[in-house]
Formats: structure tokens, sequence, C-alpha cells
């Protein structure tokens, strides 16, 4: 297989068939040895996440499915720590979207003397990052994405809808086992003229909290699962 790409926490390879693998990696975003999914740097190596991130993709793929979302998942082999996907367009260069029911980490850090760190944030705030790490993933709105010609305004609001809607799957399913999603990160791209969600639903992506203490990824994802 031909790599295309060399991600943070994936590997991204061409088959033959036209559609794409991602490999799993066990890299995380944080800073300091912390973890941290606002972060745009690899800052720690969980032995195991790579997979443990699979798993919950493929749970939360398969409710979105459910749901009537179209992704670009296709099937996935855990023990390879891999996933066959629909090849996608990124927007830009790569554009990640935030979905904050809750103020904290790096918005806390832009906003704090606006709002107080675990503040709600009724509804969810949706907010978009350029990936690119130099400029530290700087944010942009959805009138700066049409100036820019990376994304028209319909394509914008499908993709904040699509983000709101699979937030709230999330947060819904994790409320049944007690838990409490903060904030989650997402990736979208262009499928057949249409904004689909690539890349990943996983533990390492979002934020959850059981009561005040923040959970860490693999025990995430073991609360997950385990029902």
């Amino acid at each position: 297989m031909k790599k295309i790409y060399t991600g943070k926490t994936k590997d991204v390879y061409q088959l033959d068939n036209g559609n794409v693998l991602l490999k799993f990696k066990d890299d995380c975003t944080g800073k300091d040895g912390v973890f941290d999914p606002g972060e745009n740097t690899v800052g720690l190596t969980i032995d195991g996440i790579g997979k443990e991130n699979l798993k919950t993709s493929i749970y939360y793929f398969e409710l979105c499915k459910k749901a009537g979302i179209k992704t670009h998942y296709v099937s996935a082999d855990v023990e390879n720590a891999t996933m066959e996907v629909l090849p996608a367009t990124v927007f830009g260069h790569g554009l990640e979207v935030i979905c904050r029911l809750v103020a904290t980490g790096s918005f806390i850090r832009r906003y704090g003397e606006y709002i107080k760190d675990g503040t709600p944030l009724e509804g969810g705030y949706v907010e978009c990052t350029f990936k690119n790490d130099e400029k530290g993933d700087p944010l942009v709105t959805g009138e700066g994405l049409a100036a820019l010609g990376v994304m028209d305004p319909a394509l914008f609001e499908s993709m904040k809808e699509q983000t709101l809607k699979i937030t709230k799957i999330v947060a819904d399913d994790l409320k049944t086992i007690g838990l409490d999603l903060w904030d989650i990160k997402f990736e979208f791209g262009y499928n057949n003229g249409e904004v689909i969600l690539i890349d990943e639903i996983a533990s390492g992506n979002m934020r959850v909290y059981q009561g005040d203490k923040i959970v860490d990824p693999v025990e995430l994802t073991k609360l997950i699962l385990a029902r």
C-alpha cells in the first residue's frame, strides 16, 4: 500500500479498490505528557490507545448510520488497528470542527476573562480551526471559509448541522452510563457533492467527565463498550 499521509494519531494509505485505509497509532494530542484533545501536537503515547480509538469510532459510526447520518466508514480490523473508509476531499489543507458543550481547555485560554471554566454552553458551540501546526491551528469562521474559497455557506451550514447532531448522539449515549461530554473534535470531507463525517469519533478526540474527574481515553473506551 502507498502511504499518502502521516498524521498525529493515524497514518493514511491508498487501497487498490479506490478506498483509503487508516492505521491508528498510540499517539495522543496533549502537552507535557498530559492528555488534551484541544492541543494541536502529540503530547504523549498511550499503549493500546490506537485500537481503543478504533473501537470507539466503530461504535459511534454505527450509531450515526442508524440515525441516517452519512460517514466515510466502510469496515474495520480491530486487531490490526485499521479502518477502511471511502475517499473524501478535505477542505483546504484540512479542517477540524470542535463542538463545545462546556467551556474549558483552549476555549478558556482564549476567552477566560469572559467566562469561567466549566460553564455550560447551551445548545453547543461549534468552531473550526485549520490544521496547521506551525500556526497553532488558527480559528476560522464560516464567513472566513467562504472568503478564502474553502467552503461555501451552504456546505458550512450542513457541516455545522451534522456536527451538532453527531455531538448530541455521543452526548446522549454517554449520559446513559453516567458520563458527561464536555467537548469533541471532528473532521469532515467532501464526497459525491456532500459534506460527510470523516476520520474518527474516538475516545482520544473527546473530553469526558465522570462527576468532577476527567476520564482518560483508555478507560473511556472500556466504559463505552462494556454494555
